[in-house]
């Protein structure tokens, strides 16, 4: 007869990616809804990142032909189309200009569509008797980076800091600390620096004094919501945002008089949180695990689980259960959306006593 199993295991500390969950925001965009897929085919967007396997290289290609296609043009009385994209590329490519809400617009649809977690936003420097103005841009969750980064299609560039791409509250940061001495603005698929924009003259500086007040849309389904997209704005309450005041087009912000529209949170978290990114609960009874995940994936499709001896990925459930018989075990768990992207790897390694 056997010998029982009287082997016990313990759980060794892993370094993970950090996991935020998502407290504040609502909604996200339905990627089963036929109008992703139709902006795919109809404009071809399969053939400008073809052959290209990198998330970042992918993503900023989409981002370089939408500005390969939009003209800027900001202030004409009305814009035909407005705040639907398909209509808006249409007239885009007939030589109809827009400005960076537009612009904003069409890479959140674009982007969703290939399941990159793309979220709305806006932003300015908000100075009383000095720069003013107001500028629409996106985040996009990096799940090879596990962190947002703030992507401008109007003008085709990103701010990064040692070669890391930054989130509009990472910009923020670096202004507000030294007046962004510390970080550059890269332009276009090849990420070139640029001191001074070309097509505006703006120095680095005065375009990271952009974000010294952002604020991100609350509901993240604007595309497939729209044109009964609703309204909501969060911000970080912080000593800056309390002490100070931002000024849009000459006046206090809109918002100060209609607080229902803004929701203040005082922990950073909130605001940048992590999709796509694995929580787990590991629980081991001597020569058995059960493991449970946790996700805010928007659109999610599967938990996926691998033994790194084995290197084969499978679908699982968000629980497993596991006996246990070999020495040592590294499991790799990632999520998969229903778009086939990937979140960032979470490691679990068990160890014998």
């Amino acid at each position: 007869m056997p010998c029982c199993n009287n082997k016990k295991y313990i759980q060794i500390a892993v370094d993970n990616p950090e996991f935020k969950p998502n407290t504040v925001f609502s909604g996200s965009e339905d990627l089963t809804s036929p109008k992703f897929n139709h902006l795919i085919e109809k404009y071809q967007l399969d053939t400008v990142f073809q052959g290209e396997t990198d998330e970042l290289s992918r993503i900023l290609l989409l981002r370089h032909w939408i500005k390969s296609k939009v003209r800027i043009s900001d202030f004409e009385e009305s814009y035909p189309g407005e705040g639907d994209v398909e209509k808006m590329l249409d007239y885009a490519l007939s030589g109809q200009g827009y400005h960076c809400g537009h612009y904003m617009k069409i890479q959140n649809a674009i982007m969703n569509a290939y399941g990159y977690v793309t979220r709305t936003l806006g932003a300015g420097p908000g100075v009383k008797g000095g720069p003013d103005g107001y500028h629409g841009i996106n985040e996009i969750w990096l799940n090879d980076f596990n962190k947002w980064f703030l992507s401008d299609a109007k003008y085709d560039h990103h701010f990064e800091k040692n070669g890391i791409p930054l989130s509009a509250m990472q910009i923020r940061d670096e202004y507000l600390k030294n007046k962004a001495a510390e970080i550059v603005v890269v332009k276009g698929p090849d990420r070139i620096i640029t001191e001074i924009d070309p097509e505006t003259g703006t120095k680095r500086e005065r375009r990271a004094q952009t974000y010294t007040w952002v604020e991100f849309h609350g509901y993240n389904n604007m595309f497939t919501a729209w044109p009964a997209h609703k309204e909501m704005n969060i911000m970080q309450e912080d000593d800056f945002t309390k002490n100070n005041i931002w000024f849009r087009d000459g006046n206090p912000h809109w918002a100060y008089e209609k607080p229902e529209y803004r929701k203040w949170v005082k922990n950073r978290d909130d605001i940048e949180w992590t999709p796509n990114t694995i929580n787990s609960n590991v629980e081991i009874n001597r020569n058995k695990v059960s493991i449970k995940l946790m996700s805010n994936t928007p659109n999610l499709s599967r938990y996926e689980m691998k033994d790194s001896a084995s290197g084969i990925w499978q679908q699982i459930g968000d629980s497993i259960e596991i006996n246990l018989n070999k020495s040592r075990y590294v499991l790799i768990f990632r999520t998969a959306n229903i778009a086939g992207v990937t979140g960032p790897e979470h490691k679990i390694i068990l160890s014998e006593k």
